[in-house]
């Protein structure tokens, strides 16, 4: 009992973050129609940009500001500079200049700071609370929580509340009558790529010190389960998306747990394999498919 208990907090730790990468991904399909498979080494990039001030400051919360920055500016640099350029008649030319993207992000990462692991620090302790014995969640887990729950509220309130958000909607799925109606609709694809990096960036901060360290590759194993959790909950769906983070991050602690945590990455494919086999367009898809 123990034992799950400890898995379960485990694993809806993990799954915060999974959820948080799985928004970004999310925010970029709604916005242009595209997976970026690029999401992972933008937060990687991000992060090396904190680790930078961090480094020269002595401030982790500096580093964490300049992360969510940087990953605003690089969201804005690869939609307009690369992808406003591609010619979108076929998915896959979409996947395949991600793809380049990642080796030219990965390649430069590490000319430039090499293909060590750099530890990085987290600003509150990971020790777990015990209550009669039993390892619960850590003040970083707190954190974890908040962070994630605070940008799902605030998306929330954009596409819901607000009249940006509301014009970033309108120009995914019906761009020619936005433009009648007087909607950038460049700009709101800008604005889109913009948020999504900041949210990417935002998850690779709070999950590369629960790992091994900052490296170029860091967040290439975050990212399938981040997708996979997209996927399953439907790659439309911002609720999905939350949903399936924790799908995923539970799956994760109980299978490395109860199991073996080599066999863990299996897990995760076969529940994208059942999910796809099921519902192809995830567990929270409506029943008709919109159109971008």
């Amino acid at each position: 009992m123990n034992q799950f208990v400890y898995l379960t907090f485990d694993g809806l730790s993990r799954g915060a973050v999974y959820a948080a990468f799985a928004l970004a991904l999310v925010l970029i399909w709604r916005a242009a129609r595209i997976v970026n498979f690029a999401q992972g080494a933008m937060a990687v990039a991000a992060v090396y940009v904190a680790y930078s001030v961090t480094s020269a400051t002595g401030s982790y919360w500096l580093g964490f500001v300049a992360a969510l920055v940087a990953g605003l500016a690089l969201g804005v640099i690869v939609e307009r500079v690369v992808m406003r350029f591609v010619d979108h008649s076929s998915p896959l030319n979409g996947v395949v200049v991600a793809l380049g993207l990642v080796l030219v992000i990965q390649g430069v990462l590490g000319i430039v700071y090499g293909s060590e692991f750099h530890p990085v620090e987290t600003p509150f302790s990971r020790d777990a609370f015990e209550i009669g014995g039993i390892a619960l969640l850590s003040r970083y887990d707190l954190f974890v929580f908040a962070a994630v729950g605070a940008v799902v509220a605030s998306l929330t309130l954009l596409f819901t509340r607000t009249p940006i958000g509301l014009r970033m909607r309108a120009a995914a799925f019906a761009p020619d009558v936005s433009r009648l109606l007087g909607v950038s609709v460049g700009g709101m694809l800008t604005l889109g790529w913009a948020l999504a990096s900041a949210v990417g960036s935002l998850a690779g901060m709070l999950v590369v010190p629960t790992e091994l360290g900052l490296h170029p590759t860091a967040m290439d194993v975050v990212f399938i389960s981040a997708f996979t959790a997209a996927v399953v909950g439907g790659l439309d769906s911002p609720i999905g998306a939350v949903t399936g983070g924790l799908i995923v991050g539970l799956l994760l602690s109980y299978v490395s747990g109860y199991v073996e945590p080599t066999v863990a990455p299996m897990a995760v494919l076969l529940l994208l394999v059942v999910v796809l086999l099921g519902k192809p367009g995830g567990l929270f898809s409506s029943s008709k498919a919109r159109v971008a």
